[in-house]
């Protein structure tokens, strides 16, 4: 499954509520693909992969993020 946005106009309860349910989906071995620009999802979201633009050129560049503990 792929969510892209819709987290941003969330209070912080209702967005920690959305993230529990999708720790409950990831949990149950669905596969979630979040686009989002929601800076506290970083915290939440352990594995990543992050869209950096290059130069104004068209390009972009991919960084993968995985989170230590």
């Amino acid at each position: 499954m792929f969510l892209d946005e819709g987290f941003g106009t969330l209070d912080s309860e209702t967005l920690d509520t959305a993230l529990d349910a999708l720790d409950a989906l990831n949990a149950s071995g669905k596969t979630i693909g979040v686009i989002s620009h929601v800076e506290a999802m970083k915290e939440r979201i352990p594995v990543q992969i992050k869209v950096k633009k290059i130069n104004g050129l068209g390009y972009s560049r991919l960084d993968k993020v995985f989170a230590v503990e």
